[in-house]
C-alpha cells in the first residue's frame, strides 16, 4: 500500500496521485487514459479539499494502485458524515458557492464509503476506475 502523510493541500495530493498512477498503475507497456486521469485529480481534490474545509483538517491521504483503478482513502479529523455521502450525484439547482463535491464524486467514483475511526475522525474511501490508454 502507497500512502503519503506529508500531503497538506489539495495540490500535493493530485500530484502524488498522479504519480502513483504512472509509476504504480502503470507500465512500460500500461498507461491510463487521460480523461480517467483528469476524473482521479478531480476526485482528489473535492476529497482532500471537503476534508480540509468541512473535516477539520486533513489527517492522511492514502492512495493505492488496484486492478482497474486506484483506492482512495482521505482521512479528517470530523465524524460529520456528509448527508449527500450516499445521494443519487444530483447538481445543485443553483450556485451558492458550494455543492458540486459530492455529486461530483458520486458520478466519478464507485465504492464510496465513510467511515469513523476509532481514534476519532473518518475516512471516506472510494475507487475511481482507470481504463488503459489506447497503444
Amino acid at each position: 500500500m502507497r500512502a503519503q502523510s506529508r500531503v497538506t493541500t489539495a495540490a500535493e495530493a493530485r500530484a502524488y496521485a498522479k504519480s502513483v498512477v504512472r509509476d504504480g498503475w502503470g507500465s512500460g507497456s500500461r498507461a491510463a487514459r487521460e480523461e480517467d486521469v483528469i476524473d482521479l485529480l478531480l476526485v482528489v481534490s473535492e476529497l482532500v479539499t471537503n476534508a480540509i474545509r468541512h473535516g477539520d483538517g486533513l489527517a492522511g491521504f492514502d492512495v493505492v494502485p488496484a486492478p482497474g483503478g486506484v483506492r482512495l482513502a482521505v482521512h479528517d479529523n470530523s465524524e460529520v458524515v456528509p448527508d449527500v455521502a450516499y445521494g443519487p450525484g444530483v447538481l445543485p439547482v443553483g450556485h451558492h458557492g458550494n455543492g458540486y463535491g459530492w455529486p461530483l464524486i458520486i458520478r466519478l467514483a464507485r465504492e464510496i464509503a465513510v467511515e469513523l475511526r476509532p481514534g476519532g475522525g473518518k475516512t471516506v474511501s472510494v475507487f475511481v476506475p482507470l481504463r488503459e490508454a489506447p497503444a
